[in-house]
């Protein structure tokens, strides 16, 4: 089970300047810091990655983060998840016992921040992505609506300001929301959770607050999602996946703007 909100943010003393407010430009407030927690896991028996994350909704953690890689296709390959959080341990046992973690790679570190773990995501990319033909069409206004109701979502977010928030939606409303102190998290955990829901994504975007680098573009990709939507910017590379994977990138979405760099053709103008 996850863990309650006391053990997602943690409280701690510190120092608040303002030097607007000359009679009192310094005090000491208690203030939410978002908590880090490493989850090991173990596919049949093998120790397969320690993933630095948000403790919550970590059985959908797993269950995306198995299927983005490639080790399942859907949440029945697993035959037994068990999740220790005072040892930080998931141990999964899939149906097929033949499959071997150390086939898929060596032991790996997954961080927070995607930048470092970018050699993580290539080897079995080929198997799992998918190149999208989503019929989705959206206009302007909701695509800027979608944002309004992602940004009012996590109330972690508006307590620490250090997790990123993710949602799964249709043209008008949120399907399912998620949070993390990862990015690739974020996603991960959505893709769990579609797993346990297995709704059409033929009418769905995801809608997201961090950076669209090439490990994000990527898991879209794997979840089979055909346009996303981010309050921030994308990279090259992501922009070059997503015009051969068939994605709209739509990105900068704050106050009544947006930028569209991939696919247009889903934009109802």
């Amino acid at each position: 089970m996850d863990v309650q909100d006391d053990k997602v943010m943690q409280k701690r003393q510190i120092l608040k300047f303002d030097l607007k407010k000359m009679d009192e430009q310094v005090k000491e407030v208690s203030d939410d810091i978002a908590v880090e927690f490493a989850l090991t896991i173990k596919v049949n028996g093998e120790e397969f990655a320690t993933m630095i994350c948000t403790p919550t909704h970590l059985k959908e953690l797993v269950i995306g983060f198995l299927a983005s890689e490639g080790l399942i296709r859907f949440k029945e390959d697993i035959e037994d998840i068990n999740i220790d959080i005072n040892t930080g341990f998931a141990f999964i046992e899939l149906k097929n016992k033949s499959i071997k973690a150390s086939e898929f790679n060596e032991k790996r570190f997954v961080g927070s921040c995607c930048g470092k773990s970018r050699q993580f995501y290539f080897q079995n990319d080929v198997k799992t992505a998918k190149t999208i033909n989503s019929k989705m069409s959206i206009t302007v206004p909701q695509c800027l609506n979608l944002m309004s109701l992602l940004e009012g979502q996590s109330k972690h977010f508006k307590k620490t300001g250090g997790v990123h928030q993710g949602a799964l939606c249709n043209s008008t409303d949120i399907v399912i929301f998620q949070s993390d102190i990862g990015r690739h998290n974020v996603l991960d955990k959505i893709y769990g959770q579609w797993l346990f829901k297995k709704m059409t994504l033929q009418d769905k975007c995801i809608v997201f607050s961090g950076r669209i680098s090439s490990e994000v573009l990527l898991k879209v990709a794997k979840i089979g999602v055909g346009l996303i939507i981010s309050k921030s910017a994308p990279t090259n590379l992501a922009l070059d996946l997503a015009d051969d994977l068939g994605i709209t990138v739509i990105g900068f979405v704050r106050g009544s703007k947006l930028n569209v760099y991939t696919h247009p053709e889903r934009i109802i103008t």
